[in-house]
């Protein structure tokens, strides 16, 4: 195997294997579901603090872990809704205001990591597992596209500074497939066309999550979240996508955007 593609053995089976896990879990819904939401919200609070905080005491990551499987779950199990979102993100930034440096962007990411377990929660609750199924093949087909894409074509870089490895040609080749995906579940789901549209702003903004993080990562000099999945590093690293796009997908959901695709 070339040293292009030197990663894809194991990336492909630990994303096999959460794309197992992922899938029981969409289908039984319910507490299996938010259970998962939850767990993979703490596994991200533990992530951000370690990384943000690498001289933090023993058990100060954890806790902070803790803290955030808890919110997720108290709050999608009480209010819901705008009120949720808010409550989430005065809790995120009433943990970051304790920060010893980078208040800011520790609490901007842990309010879009508390914003996405609790709207996939919401969504798989309110949608059914047809509507996540759907975001989730946006990801993977934004971040399959853009890997192989971004790898046999190349090309200019589409953010440099911030995420060397990303092209143009990775971005664009991650809209388009993310379009074919929302294509396909229109005409298997009887879905208006916009779903089609969506799907390409929805993978821009998994795109975007992507980067989000690798400029947290680069501002911290750490290559990976942590090393907890082979091949793809940290939970943040194999995630960071799909927490754009379920945060977005949630605000979208409330402002009754998905009404036009489904109508």
């Amino acid at each position: 195997m070339s040293a292009t593609f030197s990663d894809l053995r194991a990336r492909v089976l630990s994303g096999v294997a959460m794309a197992a896990v992922g899938a029981g879990a969409v289908w039984a819904g319910g507490m299996v579901f938010a259970a998962l939401a939850i767990g993979l919200a703490g596994l991200m609070g533990w992530e951000l603090h370690r990384m943000m905080t690498p001289e933090a005491r023993d058990g100060q990551s954890e806790a902070h872990g803790v803290v955030a499987a808890i919110l997720v779950a108290v709050f999608s199990a009480t209010l819901g809704g705008w009120l949720s979102l808010g409550g989430l993100a005065l809790s995120a930034a009433v943990i970051a205001w304790r920060q010893p440096r980078d208040r800011l962007a520790f609490g901007a990411y842990l309010g879009l990591i508390l914003w996405a377990a609790h709207g996939l929660i919401a969504l798989r609750d309110g949608f059914g597992p047809g509507f996540v199924l759907w975001l989730i093949c946006v990801v993977v087909a934004s971040d399959v596209a853009g890997y192989f894409a971004g790898r046999i074509l190349g090309g200019p870089r589409f953010w440099p500074r911030i995420s060397p490895k990303k092209t143009w040609s990775g971005t664009v080749a991650g809209w388009l497939l993310a379009a074919v995906v929302g294509w396909v579940f229109m005409r298997q789901m009887g879905l208006g066309a916009s779903v089609v549209v969506l799907s390409a702003v929805l993978a821009f903004a998994g795109q975007m999550g992507d980067i989000a993080e690798s400029a947290l990562k680069r501002h911290k000099g750490v290559k990976d979240s942590s090393d907890l999945i082979p091949g793809h590093g940290g939970v943040l690293d194999r995630f960071d996508a799909m927490i754009a796009v379920a945060a977005l997908a949630y605000v979208m959901a409330l402002f009754n955007v998905f009404a036009v695709a489904v109508s």
